[in-house]
């Protein structure tokens, strides 16, 4: 017993001293394991932890913020920036009685109308009069290359590609917010509420926004439909209308004009006098008259200011295969399918944008507070400067090189790039289902392009012929860019000619008023540095040298991209011209006389970022919600006259800038 005893402590002792050893060898392996587990967990409750807690705060600041009183944002807005001013509506209607009487016509520009599904291929199945543009676009984070085919045209002609039907949106929904939260004509349109405007004195002229002016017409009929609107609420409640066309709209409602006195089947039948009798005044807001400069780059290269300053920061991003869907290539191919771009580009040739060494607006300062208070500037012709001021060779629209945008031009050396033989660009041969037609031109011409150094507006039509012919082919039949010399040709009865001022006669309606009305105070693009971009497969050989900055031009130059007094978009030159000079008087394109305003609107930022973005804004888009100007507007729609509204208000060098350009009146 005591050794069976003894066997058993044995045992019973050599088991502690195994299970030690065993302790002493595992356990670091386990409490390893054991640790990696705990962080492991500890990393997904974390997560799990923070997630579910923002979820519940959104959820619980949504609540509060739905039972919370309508008055309590503008209390806690007043409590931090005192009491906000009445809307322009609701106070010119306290203080001054003033009531609906004149009905309104709203024209959209380019971009801002919603456009929806009619029909469309497999990969869009459900979509039926769903937005494809305006709203939430989330169709192009779904199916994008599905989007961008059934928002492209026909390459040919410019309409509708076979099995594919997109329509604009009607009604004041189509364009009074552009997505959620982003107010177009949305402000303008409450407050003309507020003084006892509705849906049936007030008519937005949506249209599709893609197609060349006369084409909407063709297709949509939409030219007879305003027309027959308009007609319309005259009839029905003994007034004149009051037209406001924003951005583009401006170009198209000039079409329209022209359109509705000419004869059937090119124009509405509605004779020389319908002007006259339908439309007491034309309030332009951010008006292109001119065209834009902004339109050339997007037209050869897909760019503008802000692609550039991303491509600079994150080379490669927007040019990358990724998944086959090539970002500026596929968006070249499909806005060279929209005629209406081609409506933009710059009018006038050399005469109003300026040769490679003259420009009227080239005195513009970028920086006042690097220029000296007594700075004196010559007034002539060259509009060359004195003292510590440099002139900008705004007539340049495009240069290749920083070097060449500022030397003279007997210094730059051009290789003319219009003999230039096509060939097609090896590189570029796996691109040919992103149609833009860059993958037509060989090496050689590439560089012919860039050898030819420095372009004027005159020649950027040439240069835009050489790299699109398809392109310019179709616009060429539907816009031109020229100054009439004799305006009695008969060649000027075409549609082609509608949309250019300086190629058309104003109605006859010497009761009608027309306003130039647009913001100044904003640095806005008029001209590029360029460089060769590096051969790759599918690329656009062209892109705006992010790289190159300013030196002593008192910062017109930046990323790339030459400056001069504007609203982010539409220059001075461009906007206030027309109303400025070419239109004021009896001139050869106002025979009648019409009275003709220039109102600009200063930019102020937002006070505070409860004001969103700016009672005083002078940005293109959001200058619809300038108080000032829906207050002009409201006024004008009341009855008032543009003597009741003081005449001109101009803030720039508009005047000075449209002496300088010698033009026959």
């Amino acid at each position: 017993m005591p050794a069976a005893r003894r066997r058993k402590g044995a045992d019973n002792s050599k088991k502690p001293i195994d299970e030690e050893e065993h302790k002493t060898e595992n356990p670091p392996i386990n409490n390893l394991n054991l640790k990696k587990e705990r962080r492991r967990r500890s990393c997904i409750d974390n997560c799990c932890w923070v997630i579910g807690f923002t979820c519940s705060t959104w959820w619980f600041l949504l609540f509060l913020y739905n039972a919370m009183p309508a008055s309590f944002p503008q209390y806690v807005t007043e409590a931090i920036t005192g009491p906000m001013p009445d809307p322009p509506g609701v106070k010119l209607h306290k203080q001054g009685g003033l009531k609906a009487k004149h009905p309104v016509v709203f024209v959209p520009g380019i971009v801002t109308g919603g456009l929806e599904l009619w029909e469309g291929h497999p990969c869009m199945d459900g979509l039926f009069r769903k937005r494809l543009w305006g709203g939430t676009f989330g169709e192009v984070y779904k199916r994008p290359l599905c989007w961008i085919e059934h928002m492209s045209l026909d390459n040919e002609t410019g309409l509708d590609p076979p099995g594919v039907r997109v329509r604009p949106v009607s009604g004041l929904v189509a364009a009074d917010y552009f997505a959620a939260g982003y107010f177009v004509w949305a402000v303008l349109i409450a407050n003309l509420a507020h003084i006892g405007y509705e849906e049936k004195n007030m008519y937005m002229a949506a249209y599709d926004w893609r197609l060349s002016f006369q084409n909407t017409e063709v297709r949509d009929q939409t030219l007879s439909r305003m027309k027959s609107n308009i007609e319309l609420m005259v009839a029905t409640s003994g007034e004149k209308v009051v037209v406001i066309p924003h951005s583009m709209g401006v170009l198209y409602f000039l079409h329209f004009m022209k359109w509705v006195e000419s004869p059937a089947p090119m124009g509405g039948g509605g004779g020389s006098d319908w002007c006259d009798k339908h439309i007491k005044a034309v309030m332009n807001i951010g008006g292109p008259f001119l065209g834009l400069p902004k339109i050339v780059a997007g037209l050869f290269s897909a760019e503008a200011k802000d692609i550039a300053v991303a491509r600079a920061v994150a080379p490669g991003v927007l040019d990358v295969d990724l998944f086959g869907f090539q970002t500026l290539q596929h968006l070249m191919r499909m806005t060279r399918t929209w005629d209406s771009t081609m409506s933009l580009i710059p009018k006038g040739g050399d005469t109003i944008w300026g040769t490679l060494d003259w420009a009227p607006d080239s005195d513009h300062v970028c920086a006042a507070k690097k220029i000296k208070q007594n700075v004196t500037r010559t007034a002539g012709e060259t509009g060359v400067g004195v003292d510590d001021f440099k002139c900008h060779n705004y007539g340049r629209i495009i240069s290749f090189g920083k070097d060449v945008a500022e030397l003279h031009s007997s210094k730059v050396e051009r290789v003319d790039f219009k003999g230039a033989a096509k060939g097609n660009n090896f590189a570029n041969r796996s691109c040919r289902d992103v149609w833009n037609e860059y993958h037509e031109m060989g090496v050689e011409d590439i560089k012919a392009v860039a050898d030819y150094k420095a372009f004027t507006v005159e020649s950027v039509l040439e240069l835009l012929q050489f790299v699109a012919p398809r392109m310019m082919k179709r616009g060429g039949a539907h816009y031109s860019y020229g100054i009439a010399d004799n305006l009695n040709d008969k060649k000027y009865q075409h549609y082609k000619y509608w949309s250019n001022p300086l190629e058309t006669r104003l109605p006859n309606a010497p009761e009608m008023e027309i306003f130039s009305m647009y913001g100044v105070g904003l640095p806005t693009e008029r001209s590029y540095v360029y460089k060769a971009s590096p051969a790759t497969e599918c690329y656009i050989p062209f892109q705006i040298d992010a790289s190159a900055e300013g030196g002593n031009d008192q910062g017109c130059l930046r990323s790339g991209v030459y400056s001069v007094d504007g609203d982010e978009t539409v220059p001075v030159l461009s906007a206030g011209f027309m109303c400025a000079k070419g239109w004021r008087g009896k001139t050869r394109f106002n025979p009648s006389g019409i009275k003709t305003y220039v109102k600009e609107y200063n930019h102020a930022p937002p006070a505070t970022l409860l004001e969103g973005r700016g009672t005083q804004s002078g940005n293109h888009v959001d200058i619809m919600g300038n108080f000032a100007l829906i207050e002009d507007i409201i006024r004008v729609a009341a009855g008032a006259t543009g003597n009741d509204l003081g005449g001109d208000q101009v803030y720039s060098d508009i005047f000075k800038w449209s002496e300088r350009i010698k033009l026959q009146l």
